[in-house]
């Protein structure tokens, strides 16, 4: 099961409970085997809301450039275009970074992550433009930004796909802070017609 609760703020549950930085989470559910961190920025990173879902036995892994300033049974920090192995699922990361804009530079080493559960890879992109590296990723379903200003447009975004073919996309960051509530719709009208594509912001 995937869930968005708004912007890049993303659940996963498939024999694991993986939060992908977590925000404006509603009520306290300490729920989280793994929480992922894409980067530092206060719509990626909030301890806020780390709080309402972490317990004791929660794993956080963050990009080697930040600081994570809450406890956990464990931080793992990582860099990018390396393979980890944690809680028993593989995670690739994958550099996210700005091409043409200023916001998300590429020497942060700020990543996406790519999650191998139960032989379905899950291609997380984080805030990013369409790069050389992500345009290599093979995965079956991809979360991808289409607000734009701060990341790809729903149109950079569908280039994206329909270049790298999951099998499943999931559009992310828009109708939030960044991003108008149609970015979704339009993205999806823009998709190869053999790639399916499920709309969660609403």
């Amino acid at each position: 099961m995937i869930e968005i609760n708004c912007h890049s703020s993303i659940k996963i549950i498939k024999g694991k409970t993986i939060y992908i930085d977590p925000f404006r989470i509603e009520k306290e559910q300490n729920d989280a085997n793994l929480i992922l961190i894409t980067h530092d920025h206060y719509d990626h990173y909030s301890e806020e809301d780390i709080k309402k879902v972490i317990n004791e036995n929660t794993v956080i892994v963050a990009p080697k450039t930040m600081k994570v300033g809450i406890n956990a049974k464990e931080v793992i920090y990582v860099e990018p275009n390396k393979q980890y192995e944690i809680l028993g699922i593989k995670i690739k990361t994958i550099p996210a970074y700005n091409i043409n804009k200023h916001f998300h530079p590429k020497e942060k080493q700020w990543v996406g992550y790519i999650l191998e559960i139960e032989d379905e890879k899950y291609y997380i992109a984080g805030d990013t433009d369409i790069t050389p590296e992500n345009k290599q990723v093979k995965c079956d379903i991809a979360l991808v930004p289409v607000g734009g200003t701060y990341t790809m447009t729903y149109e950079e975004a569908a280039n994206l796909i329909n270049t790298i073919k999951p099998q499943l996309a999931i559009p992310t960051h828009y109708g939030c802070i960044v991003g108008n509530k149609d970015d979704g719709i339009k993205f999806k009208e823009l998709l190869n017609a053999d790639i399916n594509c499920e709309i969660l912001i609403k």
